[in-house]
């Protein structure tokens, strides 16, 4: 009995929160990245340096930063359905802002009060994913909210090439039609949050008494199994050492997967391919990177085993970028970019499934803020570098190889702390 209701119930939160939950992120990535493809026509338009652009699109970060722990506390106490607003509102706002920058001081700082305003979005619906689902379901979960981000992309870069092509009407740029109308979604979901999230279990009236009881039972017996071991304080989340240790490999993954949806459009189009065939180009790396995650989360849990479920994939993200690098055809090149989509894409699951192995409460809110605030600065670092890089050479190779040396490092630490004896995920954190 306790089974079919546990099936009945899981089954029911995951239709109820999952889908919702994808679309926001999949809204809020576009938004994010949607800068590379702005930069086809924008950067010749408002006469933007590779450098110039590179540094603008990476201090979205900076923001993120700042503002990331102070967010993920206050929606910890007023609740996810009140912040979650908030955060897209303001977002929504500020993205469509973007349209009237007029040159590199109004894009820097448009770009890093974006950073700003987003900042609690990713950490907290990990967060708020802790309250719902158990451990053992929690990998797997990630990986469908988090294959929202390469969605974006497959669904986002055609549909951003389309509206570049709206150059001119009403005299306005193609790149600024982009920015007004993908800001929109935003600022409409922000409103649907208040009315469809719930905040936890305890107020879920859309379950039946019986799924309630079951959720919140187990939610409960799950949090006092972490009472012995697990850290609660807010100060016990940003000073744990392996919250450390997992934000500097978060920060490698960061620079990589920010390099892929800042400057990839950039990279394909170097090989003299149309706006509008990068578009449709730049979709086929994720959708290969869709399947693969979800696998490999799945796997994950199956095996109850994360630290290497991170390394390999981090290692296959690096030779992805190293040969991108060295590519020659634009076939070559998105050969190359599908590695590296897929190692950036199935590392992330796993890694997110840590934190919340080792921490409960405040700390829980805090350590993933941690993670997300420390580690997205490698979001900074990578796209910045690449422009630099490029600048100084005439090349992308050398910002590329310099990006997958942070993800190896990403690896070879994530092995340091596996092999220390402080592993992020104790011995049975799967167990049924």
């Amino acid at each position: 009995m306790d089974g079919s209701l546990e099936r009945a119930t899981m089954r029911r939160v995951a239709w109820r929160l999952v889908p919702f939950i994808c679309l926001l992120y999949f809204i809020a990535f576009i938004d994010r990245v949607n800068i590379g493809f702005a930069a086809l026509t924008m950067n010749k338009d408002l006469g933007f340096s590779s450098a110039v652009f590179g540094f603008g699109a990476g201090i979205f970060f900076f923001g993120y930063f700042l503002f990331e722990v102070p967010s993920n506390i206050i929606l910890d106490k007023v609740g996810a359905r009140l912040w979650i607003a908030r955060v897209m509102i303001t977002w929504g706002l500020i993205s469509g802002a973007f349209a009237f920058v007029k040159g590199e001081y109004s894009f820097y700082t448009l770009r890093f009060l974006l950073g700003a305003a987003e900042a609690g979005f990713f950490p907290g619906i990990i967060l708020y994913l802790s309250y719902w689902f158990p451990a053992r379901y929690r990998a797997g979960v990630v990986s469908v909210f988090m294959a929202a981000a390469p969605i974006s992309v497959v669904i986002g870069s055609p549909l951003s090439s389309a509206l570049l092509a709206m150059e001119g009407i009403w005299g306005l740029h193609g790149w600024q039609w982009m920015f007004i109308i993908e800001a929109i979604p935003a600022v409409l979901l922000g409103v649907m949050v208040l009315f469809y999230m719930t905040d936890r279990p305890e107020k879920a009236t859309w379950l039946s008494d019986d799924q309630r009881a079951w959720l919140v039972a187990e939610m409960n017996e799950e949090h006092a199994r972490k009472q012995v071991s697990a850290k609660h304080g807010i100060l016990a989340g940003m000073a744990d050492p392996r919250v450390l240790a997992l934000a500097l490999v978060y920060f490698g993954t960061s620079a990589g997967l920010y390099t892929l949806g800042i400057w990839a459009p950039q990279i394909i189009k170097s090989f003299g391919l149309s706006t509008m065939a990068v578009g449709f180009l730049n979709g086929v790396p994720p959708t290969i990177a869709i399947v693969a995650m979800i696998l490999w989360a799945r796997h994950s849990d199956r095996t109850g085993e994360r630290t290497w479920h991170v390394v390999i994939a981090c290692i296959v993200a690096s030779v992805g970028l190293m040969l991108a690098g060295g590519a020659s055809s634009a076939v070559a090149v998105i050969a190359a970019l599908s590695l590296v989509n897929v190692g950036i894409s199935a590392a992330k699951p796993p890694l997110w499934a840590m934190p919340t192995m080792f921490l409960s409460g405040s700390a829980a809110a805090v350590g993933i803020a941690t993670i997300n605030s420390i580690g997205n600065l490698g979001g900074f670092v990578g796209p910045w570098a690449i422009g630099w890089i490029k600048d100084q050479t005439g090349s992308f190779s050398g910002g590329l190889v310099f990006v997958a040396g942070l993800l190896v490092l990403s690896a070879v630490v994530t092995l340091i702390v596996a092999r220390s004896g402080r592993r992020p995920e104790p011995a049975g954190a799967v167990a049924r």
